[in-house]
This record gives C-alpha cells, structure tokens and sequence, in this order.
C-alpha cells in the first residue's frame, strides 16, 4: 500500500538557545548562506481524488471557555474587492513559479502600491485537474482578514489565463532564511511557529483546512512577521474530507493511509514546521527523495523520531504531542482543541495578545530599501512570460472559473 502511495504522490527537502519572554525574541544574527542537507524547494502534491466534508459542524469555544479573546474563533468578514485588470499594473519581474504559471511583482498605475500577482494558465490547471482548488483557493482568501494570512484584493480572468492580485510581502519566504541559517534557535523557532498557530486557530474557527503547510507557503512581512500564503489547497470542512494533498514531509498518517480526516491535520504539520525549524530538516526527511520511505516512517510515529541530543524537552513534548498518530489523541484536536497548543508550557513565555497585534518585535527584521524591493525572492527566468499575457485566443475552459471577473483589456 505504501508503495502505491508513493507512486500516487510522487513529484515529477544545534543547540538550542535559553527561553525568552515573547515579548522581545531573540534575533537571528546575520544569517549567512549555508548548504543546508534541504535546500530545494518542496512541491505539493495532489491527487485526482475528490474531497468530501458532511454539513455537521465541529465544537468550537464558546465565550466563557477562555477569557483572553485572540483564542476566541473570529468571524468571517467580507473585504471589499477591486476590479482590476491587466492594463492597471506595470507587471515587473517573477517573484516565483510553479506548474501552473508564476507569480509577478507588479505595480498599481492608480496608486502606485507594489503587489504579488498570481498568474495560472486555465489550460494547465484543467489538464491537471486543479479546477477545484484553484476556485477553492480564491474563495478561502476571499473569506478571510487576518494580521498573519495574505491579503487577496481582486481576481480577474482574460482567455487564456487567471490572475489573483495579493500583497507583496517583502521579506521572502520562510524556507529561504531557515536554510540560510541552518536551523533556528528555540525562541526564534518559537516566535515564528506561535504566529503560524495563531493563523490556523483562526481558519479552523471559520472551518477552513488550510492542508499546506510548510516553510515555503510562510511569507515574511517587512516588520519580520508572517504572511500564510498559497491557499490552493484549502478547503472549507465543517468535519471530514479525504483529498489526498500536501506535501510529502508534511501529511499526518490519516492522510497517507487514505483516511477520513479533519482540520487536526493541520495541527499535525505544525509539529513538523516545529522539527523542522529547531533541527534543520523535517521529522522522516528521505535525503534521497524516496516516499516510499518516507510514508513508512510517517506511519510508525514519532516515537521513530531521531531527536537531536540538545532538543528543547517542551518542544520535544509539544511536537509528540501535535504528531499524535492517532487523531483522536492529537493535541488541537481533543476537548479543549486548539486551547491545548496554546497553553502548552513550550509557550508559557508568549504575551498572545500583544503578538496577535504585532507588538512583539520579530526576531530577524528583513533588509528592505524601497517599496518595491524583492531582492529576496530568487531570480527566475523571465521566459518572455509577460508578453503572453492578454493576448486574444480560444477560450474553451473560462466556464470552469465564474469568480474570476472577465476583462477584456491589455497589458
């Protein structure tokens, strides 16, 4: 069976410093280039298998459970939108890229502000099936307004491809300063993954499994705090789906045993995001790329963990915890649900109201010297990929995409 599941989703990767208060982190001093044992990028991976979730709402907090009001489940909110087209940007250089298309750095000719603008062929994401996703996508980020989830501000569609205007969020990904600086201290790794928690709590209250988490999808902002970005494979599950998606390092045992399975999912990850960030590389990392391995190990548990010797005994506790092999026993998904990450003594140090408002100062503070600058995103080829944009041609798939807004002019 695992050998299937390999097959199915394959793709065609210290010592720990003393707790601090949260309330000032400790900084990553001048992280430099190291050749870290994961230095490509992960891709996510998704099957053809269709998602399913029943209409029975999961437990939630009442009010009078907890008394500090950020671990309340928040309301959805409605964003006003703007409509947009392509002659309203100066389109700039490739921010990154991916099986559909790629993402662009661009700049308002109205207001002059710089966004990231996602740019998906409709032909590639029908042929390979991520219809769904991809409208899934829109719909999340069009639900939600939180200080550490990236901002969608409008979607447009031309014949041949979809746009999703966002933020610009300067400071790159998460992934590249963790591999820059080998692997973070525990308060750094804390600060970076008490955020994350904040921004899952939040999707969970509105029923939205987020199911990609990793360190390339973590954004940092030009103040050094969060942005969760890429929502291609959220979903709105008010209990139970079954999509096989994510990525590799990353799926709980529910998921690679081709299981029913909720939002705790997401808890699970954040073990592996803790790992990862405190030893370098995820909890079952296969060097040689092999998932079948990999999935062997995900099923045997974290008691398999190789645990570096100066590993923090909290986080330690706290990432056996949330990689529970049984969901029924994870943390985020007992009684008390996320109230138990929470107040979990790895972050008895971490003022949550003052980080849910950003008053805490993140630990490395990217280096910016003007709106648009995005020397911290890797260089790409260009491939001439701007000039395609817009142009006139046969439209067989625009049905697929209703929430995309036609528009009709050029660059």
């Amino acid at each position: 069976m695992i050998k299937r599941m390999a097959d199915r989703l394959h793709l065609g990767n210290y010592k720990s410093a003393p707790d601090v208060m949260l309330t000032q982190s400790t900084p990553i001093d001048n992280p430099s280039v190291i050749h870290s044992p994961l230095s490509e990028k992960r891709g996510s991976i998704s099957t053809q298998r269709t998602s399913s979730s029943d209409a029975t709402r999961t437990t939630s907090f009442s009010s009078g459970d907890i008394s500090t009001p950020l671990i309340l489940a928040q309301r959805r909110v409605t964003r006003p939108k703007g409509s947009y087209c392509l002659a309203d940007f100066v389109v700039h250089r490739t921010l990154g890229t991916g099986s559909f298309g790629r993402v662009h750095l661009a700049q308002s000719k109205h207001n002059l502000r710089f966004y990231a603008i996602k740019v998906l062929s409709k032909e590639r994401v029908v042929k390979m099936k991520q219809v769904e996703h991809t409208n899934n996508e829109r719909h999340m980020l069009s639900a939600v307004q939180h200080p550490f989830i990236i901002n969608l501000w409008g979607t447009f569609q031309d014949t041949g491809n979809l746009y999703m205007v966002m933020d610009f969020i300067h400071g790159g990904e998460l992934f590249t300063l963790l591999r820059r600086s080998k692997r973070f201290p525990d308060p750094v790794a804390k600060f970076y993954a008490a955020e994350v928690a904040l921004a899952l709590h939040y999707l969970h209250g509105l029923d939205i499994i987020y199911r990609d988490l990793k360190p390339e999808n973590i954004l940092l902002n030009h103040d050094g705090h969060i942005k969760v970005a890429d929502f291609g494979f959220a979903k709105e599950c008010a209990n139970t789906a079954w999509t096989l998606c994510g990525t590799p390092d990353y799926l709980a045992p529910e998921i690679v045993n081709q299981q029913r399975y909720n939002k705790s999912v997401d808890w699970y990850a954040l073990g592996v995001l803790i790992f990862e960030m405190l030893a370098g590389v995820p909890p079952f990392h296969q060097p040689d790329g092999n998932h079948g391995a990999l999935y062997e190990k995900v099923l045997m548990g974290p008691s398999y963990i190789r645990w570096p010797a100066e590993f923090n005994v909290l986080a330690t506790d706290l990432i056996m915890k949330l990689m529970e092999s049984d969901p029924s026993k994870r943390y985020g998904n007992l009684k008390n649900a996320s109230r138990d990450v929470f107040y979990h003594n790895w972050f008895k140090e971490v003022n949550w109201d003052m980080l849910q408002n950003r008053q805490i100062t993140a630990p490395y503070i990217p280096h910016i010297t003007g709106e648009g600058d995005a020397s911290a995103f890797d260089v790409y080829p260009e491939d001439n990929a701007v000039s395609t944009y817009g142009l006139s041609s046969p439209d067989p798939y625009g049905y697929e995409f209703p929430s995309f807004e036609y528009t009709y002019k050029g660059v």
